[in-house]
């Protein structure tokens, strides 16, 4: 892809030195000698990129620059100065400029300075190609729950997600979908049209999750031969997910309470303040209280990232969520595997619904997939379910059925037809009473249903 850059100074060999570089590189070049033309042409022609001088006749850079963002707060500028007019440079970066050049430089360091440019705005046109997807792909209306508890903390997470600025902190075991809540958060805000980028904290070690996070300048280590940008500075404007934050080390934990704290970090082996303005997002499968009981987690820093504190609960204390979570997830890989699976036979659906899933919703996802591709297409049946699912002991079901006595036997036995009903009655509540939905998973005819329902209704 070509960019447009707007080169901006008032010297004509360094204007026909820049551009002819920049064009040798694939860049299409505009010029402008002054800060007026500058800003008439910036308007007109709506440059990807400037490169801008701070010392030009009539408005100066720094003033040129205010414009430019007041106009557009997300144009990328790059602005020049010579070495004594550092302070101006300075200025200009707490204004937004993107990065600065000292003059005299060696066109190279342009160059990179302008393809590292190219790679935010090329971030930037992804995220806006693929925003309205995400938005109905983690919409709050499409979590699927029927526990009072998670309806109650997502109503809580909608209203955070409001709160431009506001830290969130999100707890759960492992894979019971925090990182789906974490880009229902960011796509139901005021940031939705800026990145999300996210980090596992747990997957890296220190040195480079640090790197990750704040970026580098060359030689801040053997490696680091060019500046890197790291997640904070590539989220501006948007929303920096951090996962598995109680694994992260106490020295990263401190340069990350600057940055909640203050909104400023420095790079790597850098001496310049950053500033940035970024929302986070943490998340943790551990008891960051009482890590930070144990000395194992900054408490300052807790308490800044516990501002509003989300709790997903396990699979195993929402279980009313476990058929109709099965079923969307059965649609789901109908579409993707091209396959024709019309529910679950009773028997599955008992074992699904009793099964304890240490893996929560991960570990679901993963057994309906396999599933499905094993099992025989239309009602999938507990025979096909994994092993550990199948030999798992299933509880009684009886605590909403009339407990008959059996005089002189001295145990308490339930009718079979009350344990039906008690069973047709959570089917119909788990797919929220979509009877031919509740039919298929029943495994009986609607009209043996319905006659069921009105026998019921009539008796009770």
């Amino acid at each position: 892809m070509s960019y447009s850059v707007l080169v901006v100074d008032d010297e004509e060999l360094t204007l026909r030195t820049i551009s002819r570089g920049l064009r040798q590189e694939g860049f299409e070049v505009l010029t402008a000698a002054s800060g007026e033309d500058a800003l008439k042409s910036f308007r007109g022609e709506k440059p990807d990129l400037t490169l801008l001088d701070i010392v030009l006749p009539g408005i100066d850079g720094v003033e040129v620059l205010r414009q430019i963002k007041e106009g557009n707060p997300a144009a990328i500028v790059i602005m020049m100065s010579a070495y004594h007019l550092v302070d101006r440079a300075v200025e200009a970066m707490k204004l937004g400029a993107y990065d600065y050049l000292v003059k005299p430089f060696h066109l190279d360091d342009m160059i990179a300075t302008m393809h590292r440019a190219t790679e935010m705005l090329a971030l930037r046109v992804r995220v806006r190609d693929t925003v309205e997807t995400a938005k109905g792909r983690y919409d709050f209306g499409r979590v699927v729950t029927q526990n009072a508890g998670t309806i109650k903390m997502l109503e809580m997470a909608r209203k955070a997600a409001e709160a431009d600025h506001t830290t969130i902190l999100i707890q759960g075991e492992s894979g019971t979908g925090k990182g789906v809540l974490a880009k229902a958060i960011h796509y139901a805000s005021p940031r939705a049209s800026m990145p999300l980028l996210e980090l596992n904290c747990a997957a890296l070690p220190d040195a480079l999750l640090e790197s990750e996070l704040f970026g580098y300048e060359p030689g801040a280590f053997t490696d680091a031969r060019r500046r890197k940008e790291g997640l904070l500075e590539r989220a501006t404007g948007g929303t920096v997910f951090l996962d598995e934050i109680g694994n992260m080390s106490a020295s990263v934990q401190a340069k990350l309470l600057r940055v909640l704290e203050e909104g400023t970090f420095m790079r790597l082996g850098g001496t310049r303040v950053i500033k940035v303005n970024v929302r986070l997002i943490a998340a943790t499968n551990v008891n960051l209280k009482e890590a930070v009981s144990h000395g194992h987690f900054r408490e300052d820093l807790y308490y800044r990232l516990n501002v509003v504190p989300l709790y997903i609960p396990p699979l195993r204390e929402r279980k009313e969520d476990v058929l109709p979570l099965a079923l969307e997830m059965l649609q789901h890989f109908n579409r993707e595997l091209n396959k024709k699976f019309t529910g679950f036979t009773p028997a599955a659906a008992d074992q699904l619904q009793q099964y304890s899933w240490p893996g929560n919703i991960r570990e679901l996802k993963n057994v309906i997939e396999r599933t499905m591709i094993l099992a025989p297409e239309g009602d999938i049946d507990a025979a096909y379910l994994p092993e550990e699912i199948r030999e798992h002991p299933l509880e009684a079901k009886a605590e909403a059925a009339e407990v008959q006595d059996i005089p002189g036997n001295g145990h308490r036995f339930v009718s079979l037809r009350e344990l039906e009903d008690n069973y047709i009655e959570q089917v119909l509540a788990a797919t929220g009473n979509n009877k031919t939905q509740a039919c298929r998973i029943l495994g009986i005819h609607p009209t043996s249903l319905l006659r069921r329902l009105k026998k019921e209704k009539v008796t009770g």
